[in-house]
């Protein structure tokens, strides 16, 4: 997994945003945090693996990581995160040319 520079991701997402908005400034922090948040428990994971065994006396149990569930609550907050964040539209791509090798579209009228 390609670790993710939260500097630059960050200002990535800082450009797209109006960053007089003080509350949006705000949402793009936390969205920072949680995507380092997400980044320690996969390191827990990667280290403990995705299941532990609990023991209980004589008994044992595999369970999932406390961290795979950590990673589902913080995944949901990201995607709402991101949802609620007013990101500023990009210009439009240039339209595609209304031609292949010279013959025009079919339905078009040239």
């Amino acid at each position: 997994m390609e670790k993710v520079n939260f500097n630059e991701l960050k200002k990535q997402l800082l450009a797209r945003i109006d960053t007089d908005d003080l509350l949006e400034v705000k949402k793009v922090n936390d969205l920072i945090r949680l995507n380092e948040l997400d980044a320690e428990c996969d390191k827990v994971i990667d280290r403990d693996g995705v299941s532990i065994v609990i023991e209980n006396g004589s008994q044992k149990f595999i369970k999932s990581h406390p961290s795979m569930n950590e990673k589902m609550k913080i995944n949901a907050q990201k995607i709402a995160l991101e949802k609620s964040i007013k990101f500023k539209l990009k210009a439009a791509p240039a339209p595609a040319s209304s031609s292949v090798e010279g013959k025009p579209k079919r339905g078009s009228l040239i």
